[in-house]
This record gives structure tokens, C-alpha cells and sequence, in this order.
């Protein structure tokens, strides 16, 4: 996890950011060409006909196609096809995490495996899920649209380092700030107790 000194780290973010530019895939219609068998792997790994996808440029180029749709189903969009595909849980996976300023004044932002950026706020929700049957943690951050990142195991545990404890509606809820957003992870007794 980096921290930065200075304003200059999260303006050079806000920079990145500004800078990605994702084709309008949520204002293109086209019909359904049918699957192909590409998998986005739960590490990010992207797979073709089961063999790993090498060229980090080509994944690059998908990732920014790359929707997910009401039917719950992930699609490749162009202006003229749209081709189903597998994700194994989610598409990005955050690899990355830079904090600038402290406890509730942090912004928390992320890099993802094909170097997309986001900062964690309103629109780009950070939140936990906690499997049932084993208890493991999964934390995800929206990266855009509904399309998240899962947020790799060393970059949670810097994430778990910055959480604090807050008290909501007569309960102590453990979470962490960014952007002036208190990102709910659960009660303290729901996380540690399992």
C-alpha cells in the first residue's frame, strides 16, 4: 500500500482516471451473437478456448467492451454484436491500493489487474461478502457501471489495517472511510465470531 505525502499521489490518480477512456458500451443495443468461450478466471487471468490470454493489451482492449447486464450475464459489446462470456466472480481484480490523508479524511483509491483506477466514493462502493458455508471474506470495489473488482488478499489486509469501528444506530459496525463515505463491512461480532 502506498501512502503518499503530499496531494501530488491522489492528483496523479484523479489524472489516470481522467485519462481512461471506456467505449459507451451501456448505450449500444446490438443482437446476441452467442457465447464464446473466453473466462475471466476468479485472479483475473483471462482465458481463451482454456488456454490463458498472454497479451496484456488484448485483455486491456476486452476489459473496456466488457458488460454486465440485467440478466445477470457478462457480454464482450461492440456496436454490432454482443457475445457472452464467462466470469468466474468478478471481471477486475484490484491488485493495488494507495491511501492519501488519514481515518476519515482518507481517500482510498485502487489499480486493477489491467491498470484501470478507481477511487472508492458514493459511485464506487467498496463492500464485503462473507461466504456462508466457510466464512471467508470477499471484499469488492465498484470499478464502473456495475462491474467490480475483487480485492486481492495482501491489498485486503492493508484495506483491514484502516478500518475503524463506528457506532450505527446503537451497534458497532466495523468498516472504513474514504472520499467521506463509511464503507460497511458488518457488525464486529458478524466479522470476527464468523
Amino acid at each position: 500500500m502506498t501512502s503518499p505525502d503530499s496531494q501530488d499521489g491522489l492528483n496523479a490518480i484523479i489524472s489516470q482516471i481522467k485519462d481512461q477512456k471506456h467505449p459507451p458500451v451501456h448505450l449500444w443495443n446490438p443482437d446476441f451473437c452467442g457465447d464464446l468461450d473466453i473466462r475471466i478466471a476468479r485472479d483475473g487471468t483471462w482465458f481463451y478456448l482454456g488456454s490463458p490470454i498472454g497479451r496484456k493489451p488484448l485483455v486491456k482492449l476486452f476489459s473496456g467492451v466488457l458488460r454486465l447486464d440485467d440478466d445477470e450475464k457478462y457480454y464482450l459489446v461492440t456496436p454490432v454484436e454482443k457475445i457472452g462470456i464467462t466470469v468466474d466472480d468478478a471481471p477486475f481484480v484490484a491488485v493495488e491500493m494507495f491511501r492519501e490523508g488519514e481515518g476519515r479524511d482518507q481517500v482510498l483509491s485502487f489499480r486493477t489487474q489491467v491498470d484501470d483506477f478507481v477511487i472508492a466514493d458514493q459511485e464506487h462502493p467498496i463492500r464485503l461478502e462473507i461466504d456462508p458455508e466457510n466464512a471467508e471474506p470477499s471484499p469488492y470495489v465498484c470499478v464502473r457501471s456495475n462491474l467490480d473488482a475483487l480485492i486481492v488478499r495482501s491489498v485486503f489486509y492493508d484495506l483491514v489495517e484502516l478500518a475503524a469501528e463506528e457506532e450505527i444506530d446503537g451497534v458497532t459496525r466495523f468498516g472504513v472511510w474514504s472520499s467521506g463515505v463509511f464503507f460497511d463491512f458488518g457488525s464486529v461480532s458478524d466479522i470476527f465470531d464468523g
